[in-house]
């Protein structure tokens, strides 16, 4: 399966899940996206959220540092 197909699946399961409810489903599907992508990482969803963070930060800084 695709990730573009497991995405899909997703949307589906939790629109079953919480029908009516846009803004929960919105939550609930990017936090079981990012709880696949732990695992196939090897980490847990609270381990990958804070080495996501870190890259984002490493990101930020390299943006803001001045070019020689």
């Amino acid at each position: 399966m695709t990730r573009k197909e497991r995405i899909e699946e997703i949307k589906k399961e939790v629109e079953r899940e919480f029908p009516g409810d846009f803004a929960l489903q919105q939550v609930h599907i990017a936090r079981k996206i990012l709880s696949e992508e732990a695992k196939q990482k090897g980490l847990s969803f609270l381990e990958y959220i804070k080495e996501q963070m870190k890259e984002l930060e490493k990101i930020k800084q390299d943006k803001n540092s001045p070019s020689l």
